[in-house]
């Protein structure tokens, strides 16, 4: 890599020309397996020497080309999962398997056979209805459930595995040795990658030869596909075309193009398939670059299919194929089998941990850009929110904010009293937010190069030496955070001591870490870098920045001494990151359809973990066009009924309404049957509201009741999980009785908080008389105004304790 000298580097090095970009057909392993794949090269099972175990059941996969044997382990997993691992036999050295995603290991079920025989296996966990039926030749599984097969793998025999070969120096010094590419010209060996593949001016060499692997999965009556992260694309997964697969590979895609399936900022290997009574998922374990292609088979209403010497009319139904594709590692994957949304989103979460609870601040008003230029600029920014009564939460401070963009310093001329910009930030409850990219600049003077280098904390390149690239500060070098004792040093770089000029409001955010190396192809790391354990980056590239946002939110929460929950936004991102933190969707332009395309963009991270948004209670439909004056709004459920936020006016459910829009109004409405609660007055921030009273929006169902729930806690610290310090109350309304109970007796926090008003919606029928009944076993009149046009009760000037017992009775 040329050196950068003192060359200025601007944002022009991010917004690229997007041809430097792979589309699928430039990339080796797909153009390998697609090839091999029409020659319909078959596996078979050993099932006669099969083994079943108290984890697993082993057997034998041999393909009957190459004769070279894989070893195939199946797993019952608790709570209706399955797993699949698929390895070389005996590979020429270990293959990679991704660490740190799962939360543990995860508790088995043996599996016991129930029927078996040299042809065919059939597998229960003696619990549920699931069968495995597996079938020796050709190779494939069908997982059955109330005697109808639910998915089938490698029923399109797309199985393939390339094995780890003896490098090619050495192999020249071995006569006779047998070589799987023995018979293929020099010509074709390059067009295929075998051994170097080229991308523009970039070569990448692979010592032990071509590793992908692959693996299809056949989905009986679904049609319905989401998730898979990251992709400018539309919620529910489309069709793919030769050449057009979704591509998971973590990439620094300035301005990235919208409706593409081109690979972005994070991966997340996961999709989900709905259908009506039920949902289920795939979880393909794998760090490398990942293709996904899909394909959906309609249903036909009667085909003709021969049985013996009759011809029978057979009703078929839809079917969705997926590919799954990974350029290296092996094949792990895990299945969901749900049968409810609610079971397939707990399955994952189990494996791999649950959303991070965040603290309060961070769910209010961020201010950010690039970028401010000194404290005055901030002080400035900060009083004019005062000035025009905007509420927010925190400040952030790009690149700029450092001395010569080296991380954890303070540029002594823009920035000469940091703690005291963080002292006023405080005084009003507010937060700042300070950024921290993987690249460190290469500069001897700058001590956290300097130690990270005498360490050796640093990926490698190929050769042995610190691998160097450019980025926001010139010529740097890359923390290799896939390395415990370098994670366990970053971290100790937020201590107070450490970071000079950091105060407890500090947070962070990872930006830069997919990671990004301006003019390294496709703006990333070479792939024959090598991390930790001597691994490549390409076993590993799409895990760089968990494992970076791992390391940061493991620092704040030492940083506190164990007390204070982190946050921590990262813009790469993978399978886990939900334990760590928050992700945004990347660098956009800021124009109308980035607004428009964020909305399945961020749908899509809500179902595969990362939950940072969603909610069952609330519909918002944001405008997304310039110089709306009204939007169509599509109400869901024909049982349902919708309430507007702000004139209570509404609709029955499964239809469009058009709703008048200004450039202050946000379409909002409120499902009936739910309860919400709601902050009566507003602060500077949310800090300033911690003991301001509520109001609880009830909206009646087609049924006349509702429900919800109220979680509270110190909104900062871990005593929630220690000390059990939170409220978690049920409300309910039905047969004219609203109620606050318990939802979970393990909680206790003691709050302030009143319920100051109760605004009921969608009463039809005025009340003689409302009551309050107290934990005591009182009854108190309340005064009420009822609204017959609008079918409304509202209740005022209350002052119900909102971590007590009490009832509230219409009549």
């Amino acid at each position: 890599m040329e050196a950068a000298g003192k060359e200025e580097i601007s944002v022009e090095d991010e917004a690229v020309d997007k041809n430097i970009f792979k589309d699928c057909n430039k990339i080796a392993f797909y153009r390998r397996q697609k090839q091999q794949l029409s020659r319909r090269s078959t596996y078979k099972a050993s099932l006669d020497s099969a083994t079943i175990g108290k984890d697993s059941t082993k057997f034998r996969i041999i393909n009957e080309t190459t004769k070279v044997p894989l070893l195939a382990e199946i797993y019952g997993i608790e709570g209706n999962i399955f797993r699949l691992k698929i390895n070389e036999e005996t590979p020429l050295k270990p293959r990679y398997e991704v660490p740190d995603v799962l939360t543990s290991k995860p508790s088995t079920v043996r599996l016991i056979s129930c029927a078996g025989d040299a042809d065919s296996l059939v597998l229960t966990d003696g619990k549920g209805d699931l069968k495995y039926h597996i079938t020796a030749n050709p190779f494939k599984i069908d997982l059955v459930s109330e005697e109808e097969v639910v998915m089938s793998i490698n029923s399109l025999g797309q199985l393939y595995f390339e094995h780890l070969q003896i490098p090619l120096e050495q192999r020249a010094t071995k006569e006779n040795k047998e070589d799987t590419s023995a018979d293929t010209s020099q010509e074709d060996q390059d067009d295929l990658g075998l051994w170097e593949e080229k991308f523009g001016k970039f070569v990448d060499s692979k010592v032990n030869g071509p590793a992908s692997i692959g693996l299809d999965f056949s989905l009986h009556g679904f049609e319905h596909l989401y998730g898979i992260p990251q992709h400018a694309d539309s919620h529910q997964l489309k069709n793919t075309s030769d050449g057009d697969a979704y591509r998971l590979y973590n990439l620094d895609v300035y301005g990235y193009k919208i409706h593409d399936k081109m690979g972005i900022y994070g991966s997340v290997p996961y999709l989900l398939a709905h259908k009506l009574g039920r949902t289920l998922g795939i979880f393909w374990l794998n760090a490398s670059e990942t293709l996904v292609e899909i394909n959906t088979e309609p249903a036909v209403k009667y085909t003709v299919t021969q049985m013996g010497p009759v011809a029978a009319k057979q009703k078929v139904r839809c079917r969705t194929d997926v590919h799954w594709m990974s350029e290296s590692g092996i094949i792990d994957v895990f299945l969901l089998m749900g049968p409810t949304p609610s079971d397939v989103f707990k399955q994952y979460s189990y494996l791999t941990g649950t959303q991070a609870m965040p603290p309060l601040f961070s769910l209010g008003y961020h201010q950010c850009r690039w970028n401010y230029e000194n404290e005055q600029d901030v002080k400035a920014v900060d009083a004019g929110f005062d000035e025009h009564d905007i509420p927010y939460d925190v400040m952030w401070l790009d690149i700029e904010h450092t001395e010569g963009k080296r991380y954890f310093t303070w540029d002594k001329k823009r920035f000469p009293n940091p703690r005291g910009m963080q002292e006023l930030l405080r005084s009003k409850n507010r937060k700042l937010v300070v950024i921290s990219d993987p690249h460190i600049k290469i500069d001897p003077d700058y001590s956290v190069y300097v130690k990270a280098k005498e360490q050796g904390f640093f990926v490698k390149n190929h050769e042995g030496g610190d691998f160097e690239g450019v980025c926001w500060p010139g010529l740097s070098s890359y923390l290799d955070f896939t390395n415990p004792k370098v994670r366990e040093w970053y971290s100790g770089l937020f201590t107070f001591s450490a970071y000079q000029g950091s105060t407890d409001i500090l947070y962070i955010w990872n930006d830069m870490n997919e990671p990004s190396v301006f003019r390294g192809p496709e703006l990333t790391m070479q792939k024959n870098a090598i991390h930790h354990g001597n691994w490549e980056h390409r076993e590993l590239h799409n895990m760089y920045g968990f494992y970076q946002q791992m390391a940061t939110a493991e620092g704040l929460i030492q940083r506190s001494k164990g007390k204070e929950r982190p946050f921590v936004l990262t813009r790469s991102f993978f399978s886990g990151s939900q334990k760590y933190g928050a992700v945004w969707t990347g660098d956009n332009t800021a124009e109308w359809s980035y607004l428009k395309i964020s909305i399945p963009m961020l749908l899509t991270l809500s179902i595969t973990g990362i939950s940072f948004c969603g909610g069952s209670a609330l519909l918002v439909h944001p405008v997304t066009e310039p110089k709306a004056s009204t939007v169509d709004v599509f109400l869901p459920g024909s049982n349902e009924v919708w309430y507007d936020s702000k004139t209570f006016a509404h609709w029955e459910g499964a239809r469009t309404v058009k709703v008048q829009v200004a450039l202050d109004t946000i379409p909002v409405f409120q499902r009936g049957g739910s309860i919400v609660p709601i902050k009566m007055t507003v602060g500077k921030s949310t800090g300033y509201m911690t003991d301001s009273p509520y109001g609880l929006r009830v909206a009646l169902s087609t049924k006349d009741s509702a429900m919800g729930e109220f979680y509270l806690d110190d909104g900062h610290s871990f005593q929630y999980l220690h000390q059990k310090q939170f409220l978690h109350r049920k409300f309910s309304f039905l047969s004219g009785v609203l109620m606050n109970s318990c939802a979970d007796k393990r909680g206790h926090y003691p709050s302030k908080c009143v319920v100051e008003q109760i605004f009921v919606l969608g009463l039809r029928k005025q009340p003689s008389s409302v009551t309050i009944r107290s934990s005591d076993g009182k009854d108190e009149p309340v005064a009420f105004t009822y609204c017959a046009q609008m079918a409304t009760l509202q209740l005022e000037n209350l002052s119900l304790n909102i971590g007590a017992d009490w009832e509230v009775h219409v009549q």
